[in-house]
């Protein structure tokens, strides 16, 4: 701890007045120039001798006792565009840089394994985190100090005062690594369980309980600011109140959902969510749209259409699925990464959220004799103002309260809204549109492919399967190895970086998912291949959880295991609810033990913090309550299938065919005559039927007991 302060105190009692040189006078290009990542690409014309992560550069800086600069960002990143006009653009914080320091950067999204290690030791050193993450490390790459955005004259000064340091007492900045190294092998220590293994829905009523104190009943979420989505919570939290029969819980979830979607969050002129709010009432948006996010909210807003029927959830899946189409998605069905938060003003000044905000005059301009009724239902008012005159659309109002407060049928409500929409929508692609970042990653491709074959389920809209096979496709064909190895990124034709836990756990999920919608078992055959290759190369069976990288990827500092889920589940997690499905479909034993095992692990830390475990808890919803294998053969089994899926039954799984098969589910049910459907649960069938009414109302009357 003294050597901690020491540091501290050593880098942060100085400021310096450096002159402000600029950069625009000159054309510099560094060793970023031949990346393909849009965000290295940014910084490749710094004149900052920025270099990529590898191991020549890592050598270079042992070789020539040199401490290194870990700058991580990513491209859709506001603050990292800042950090970069003011510090990283600038001669003299380059001259600093080029000086002392190798400097190396990083995108987050591609190499999630080194933002994950550094991230670690920045919340260790401050007790907080998030990006730009800038740390310095030894030659070796052991860190040392570290944290988020600095202001320039900040950077300099502690940048010359740890170089100083590293030449007059190394051995304090040694020290200091050592330590800290051995806090975050710490961090990553997961002890066993040594408790009875039991999975019982009153331990998950306790901690819903406890999640429940920080309910922002009124306005959704969470009582804080900002507000993430976490759309797996509220996943998770659907399911529960469904069979549980909380009606004070659904109603939780529903005023969360839709609060989010009439915020500002949402974007109501062309679809798609922002990754966050800002504010409490989910209005003013950090406007990054992220594919991540979108893809898991599309799941979670057709699921919570299938529960409740409400026609705004269906709105919300359409036009987001609409946005991603239009903006996110290749011709050949793949996938983009994220819409930056800043964009060009008309004066060609980079500024966030300028594409999507409104003034009062043009909106009149477009609008006409229609203005006031559109300013009254978006809130171009005080409850709508930004900042400088500037408003982010924002609803407080149910399209039904709303018409019946303003006197107006909701076929005409529904027809002006459409009209609005198209006309805002094409003002609005005249501006300068949002930086793209154009990479594509394995693991995120897999969330969007999920979210396709969710609305495909609950709306059985075919060009949604379509996207979703086409996608699936590109997996298999560019991301897939013969070994079952996967690659992480895609960009310009080519496959590259081995591919991460969260890579095979959500393409496994996916996977399985488009089989259940197919009822094509290639889809499975790959999803049993990949988990055999995981369990090979990233899984330890003495802690009983997955690393996030394999075995085969050069060592860093710490191997991380990610276990505890966020705006994305742990890949863990998803592992373990995978490694449960698939124990049904292949009748491996196996599989469900090591998912039981994972979760057993896990146990203990759900009492800490359980809202940041909702996807360990859908798995324990499944392992303590009744789980449905549904099995349909026969020559309608698409049919059948398809109208059991107009219900809401989240603790199922579908298996089916059209023909006879050796699958362990459908093995000796085949009949030439009739489509059969099959309902088991705790390894017991009931007698097969050719009604699905009858098979719902069995299962229905068993989740209501």
């Amino acid at each position: 701890m003294k050597s901690i302060l020491f540091l501290l105190s050593v880098v942060i009692t100085f400021a310096c007045n450096s002159q402000n040189t600029d950069v625009m006078e000159h054309q510099f290009t560094n060793d970023l120039i031949h990346e393909t990542s849009p965000y290295l690409l940014q910084h490749a014309h710094n004149p900052v001798d920025w270099k990529p992560w590898n191991q020549d550069v890592l050598q270079q800086a042992k070789k020539e006792n040199k401490l290194i600069i870990i700058s991580v960002g990513y491209a859709a990143c506001h603050w990292c565009h800042v950090m970069e006009h003011e510090s990283f653009e600038d001669l003299a914080v380059a001259k600093v840089m080029n000086d002392d320091y190798i400097s190396i950067k990083i995108d987050r999204e591609e190499r999630p394994d080194i933002d994950q290690v550094y991230m670690t030791a920045v919340q260790l050193m401050t007790g907080r985190g998030g990006w730009p993450l800038n740390v310095v490390a030894l030659p070796d790459g052991r860190p040392i100090w570290g944290g988020t955005y600095y202001r320039k004259e900040h950077w300099i000064e502690s940048l010359q005062q740890i170089a100083r340091l590293h030449k007059e007492q190394p051995e304090k900045l040694v020290e200091f690594a050592t330590n800290l190294e051995q806090g975050i092998q710490a961090s990553e220590t997961i002890l066993p369980n040594e408790e009875k293994m039991e999975f019982e829905k009153q331990f998950i009523n306790t901690q819903i309980d406890k999640w429940s104190t920080n309910f922002d009943h009124k306005k959704g979420g969470t009582r804080t600011a900002p507000k993430f989505m976490m759309p797996n919570n509220y996943h998770f939290l659907l399911r529960y109140a469904y069979q549980s029969q909380n009606d004070s819980l659904l109603s939780y979830v529903k005023t969360t959902l839709n609060q989010m979607s009439y915020g500002g969050v949402y974007d109501h002129v062309g679809g798609g969510f922002a990754r966050y709010a800002t504010d409490t009432k989910w209005h003013v948006p950090h406007f990054e749209k992220m594919l991540y996010d979108n893809a898991q909210l599309v799941s979670l807003y057709a699921d919570a259409y299938l529960a409740t029927k409400d026609e705004w959830y269906k709105t919300v899946v359409y036009e987001t699925l609409s946005f991603v189409k239009r903006e996110l998605t290749t011709e050949d069905g793949i996938f983009y990464s994220s819409l930056d938060a800043d964009s060009l003003t008309p004066e060609g000044d980079l500024e966030e959220g300028v594409f999507y905000i409104w003034t009062t005059p043009e909106l009149k301009s477009l609008l006409g004799k229609d203005f006031e009724l559109f300013a009254a239902y978006y809130n171009i008012n005080s409850y709508g103002l930004w900042e400088k005159e500037n408003y982010v659309l924002i609803r407080n109002q149910s399209n039904i309260d709303f018409a019946q407060a303003h006197q107006i049928e909701m076929t005409t409500l529904l027809q002006k809204l459409s009209q609005w929409k198209t006309l805002l929508l094409e003002y609005r692609s005249k501006r300068n549109p949002p930086r793209l970042d154009d990479k594509s990653l394995t693991s995120w491709n897999a969330l969007m492919l999920k979210g396709y074959l969710d609305a495909y389920r609950v709306f059985g809209d075919v060009e949604f399967l379509d996207i979703a096979i086409k996608n699936a496709n590109f997996i298999k064909e560019k991301q897939l190895q013969n070994d079952s190895r996967l690659l992480h990124t895609y960009k310009n034709g080519k496959s590259a970086i081995n591919g991460y836990l969260e890579d095979y756990a959500t393409v496994i999920d996916s996977f399985i998912a488009l089989y259940q919608n197919t009822f094509d078992p290639q889809w499975l055959d790959i999803s049993n291949s990949l988990t055999t290759y995981a369990l090979a190369h990233f899984y330890d069976t003495q802690k009983q959880l997955f690393y996030f990288t394999s075995d085969l990827d050069p060592k860093l500092i710490t191997r991380a295991i990610e276990y505890s889920d966020n705006v994305i589940p742990a890949s863990n997690s998803i592992m373990a609810k995978n490694l449960f499905l698939l124990s049904h479909y292949f009748d491996n034993t196996q599989f469900k033990d090591i998912s039981k095992a994972m979760l057993h692990t896990i146990k203990p830390h759900i009492n800490d913090y359980p809202m940041g475990y909702s996807n360990w808890l859908d798995l324990m919803l499944t392992l303590s309550d009744d789980f449905y294998e549904i099995v349909i053969v026969g020559k309608d089994a698409f049919e059948k299938t398809k109208e059991l899926q107009n219900h809401y039954i989240p603790n199922k799984l579908v298996a089916g065919s059209l023909h006879n098969s050796e699958m362990p589910l459908l093995k000796l049910r085949y009949s030439h005559n009739e489509t059969l459907i099959y309902t088991c649960v705790n390894n017991a069938c009931k007698y097969p039927v050719e009604n699905v009414n009858e098979a719902i109302k069995d299962i229905t009357k068993n989740n209501l007991n």
